[in-house]
């Protein structure tokens, strides 16, 4: 492994993420709200320290490795975090603690969207706008951006893709060449973003407000500038718009290239995630429907208009609220909130253990019951008629059993911070899932929670948005073996 090289490249990547402190600084400017002084100190000290590392271990040239990858992610998730939370340290900007700053940037960069922030109504627009623009980078993942101008540097990215790619596949590339994946991506990514702002623009927000929407409803992030969320504007067409687009973004971004590249919609159609994906949106939003009916909280037609939305911001891992889902009667909370554990679609910008995932366990399972029937009998796990690897398979169950002990360590570390169980449960169900909003006293925003547990969330946040084994292959001593 070539820890130089990883350190040179951390220093790019830092030196061209401080280039994203500019747009908040026009943002200032255009409304006058009196903090662009945070974002040119933010600016100035990620751009200088970027610099540093870059001098000093500039003169190390060799060709990255795997190994070289799942390091530079890490440390440029953690290094993101790190810096990007400075605008809301800053004692001339939001003052907030450091446990607090620290969470908020984490919170947006792995499009998590919980939020330790009360009174965005009332914050700098230059602000609100940089917790947008986090949710709206960390959704495609900015790794993905950076691999498609790294090779204009002598700095392969290939590595850098596998490692930050979710999904159990992550070697299927779009393109020839990297950077050309990487530029179809984004491109694919900055174009559903305008359209949404367009729609959202069309629908009844303001110009800001639809900007700033369409880039955590793309970015499936969930962060708002308003503390009521999308029920501030109270308007059926805005959650339409909205709803469409969280199911758009929940989808293969692959998909969308090759719908986009052929003018075709039939790849959708075609692709088994998908339409489980879609049945899944389907019966979770009847039988929510129907349970809010039945317990006498909405009419047929409020009813549907409220279990629609929530099910699909939930289980698409986005976060978005028009009620509190937390306080309906019954099971529905804990309905609702289980959706976030299947999440979105491999390849997209959603989080959970993945749609395909879970489809390849029912089909595993369903294999081991026709296995009893006819035990002599081969019964090939296919997903879109084409046999899916062994190998392929003991991954997703891998996978699995890792995100359920991980699950099960970080409750109970959380249960010794004093939290109760129902808090604790869905603190790290949302984070690790990278949904936001929790159940018990989380349900709203964290602000509330003890500054070891915020800490352990953050921990918890990168882990589920690397998909827990690229974070915890760093913990093996295989790894930093040569």
């Amino acid at each position: 492994m070539h820890f130089q090289i990883a350190i040179r490249v951390l220093g790019i990547l830092l030196m061209m993420f401080s280039l994203t402190m500019l747009p908040p600084i026009l943002v200032s400017l255009l409304f006058e709200d009196g903090v662009i002084q945070i974002f040119i100190e933010a600016f100035i000290v990620t751009f200088v320290l970027g610099f540093f590392l870059w001098l000093t271990f500039h003169r190390y040239d060799a060709d990255m490795r795997i190994k070289d990858g799942f390091l530079i992610t890490v440390l440029y998730y953690i290094a993101l975090g790190v810096f990007g939370s400075i605008p809301f340290i800053d004692e001339h900007g939001l003052g907030l603690s450091v446990a607090d700053g620290l969470f908020e940037s984490f919170s947006g960069l792995t499009t998590t969207g919980a939020t330790v922030i009360v009174g965005l109504d009332d914050l700098p627009h230059s602000i609100l706008y940089y917790r947008q623009q986090l949710q709206w980078l960390g959704g495609m993942g900015i790794i993905v951006l950076a691999v498609a101008v790294l090779p204009m540097l002598g700095i392969g990215g290939m590595q850098l893709y596998r490692a930050e790619t979710p999904g159990p596949v992550k070697d299927s590339k779009l393109t020839p060449r990297i950077k050309e994946t990487a530029l179809a991506l984004w491109s694919i990514y900055l174009g559903l973003t305008i359209v949404c702002a367009a729609a959202y623009w069309l629908a009844g927000m303001t110009p800001f407000d639809a900007v700033c929407h369409s880039f955590s409803t793309v970015a499936i992030g969930g962060f708002s500038t308003h503390d009521a969320s999308i029920a501030y504007f109270d308007s059926a067409l805005i959650e339409s718009v909205a709803i469409f687009f969280m199911i758009v973004a929940g989808i293969n971004f692959g998909l969308h290239f090759f719908a986009f590249k052929q003018r075709s919609a039939l790849h959708y159609f075609r692709d088994e995630e998908v339409r489980f994906y879609l049945i899944i949106l389907l019966l979770a939003s009847v039988a929510v429907s129907a349970g809010l009916y039945i317990e006498g909280t909405a009419g047929i037609n409020d009813s549907a208009r409220m279990a629609i939305f929530h099910v699909v911001s939930v289980f698409t891992t986005t976060g978005f609220a028009t009620e509190n889902f937390a306080a309906w009667p019954g099971m529905l909370p804990f309905l609702v909130f289980f959706g976030a554990f299947t999440g979105a679609c491999a390849g997209s910008t959603g989080g959970g253990m993945k749609v395909i995932r879970v489809l390849l366990i029912c089909k595993q399972g369903l294999r081991e019951v026709h296995r009893l029937i006819h035990p002599n009998a081969v019964f090939p796990v296919k997903v879109n008629h084409q046999r899916v690897s062994e190998s392929i398979m003991e991954a997703v169950w891998g996978f699995f059993s890792v995100y359920v002990i991980v699950f099960l360590f970080m409750q109970l570390a959380l249960i010794m911070t004093g939290m109760d169980f129902v808090t604790a449960f869905s603190a790290v169900g949302a984070t690790l899932n990278n949904l936001g909003p929790g159940l018990g006293d989380v349900a709203a925003n964290y602000a509330g929670i003890n500054d070891a547990a915020k800490f352990m969330l953050c921990f918890t946040m990168v882990l589920g948005r690397l998909e827990i084994f690229t974070l915890l292959v760093l913990f093996s001593p295989m790894f930093w073996r040569k």
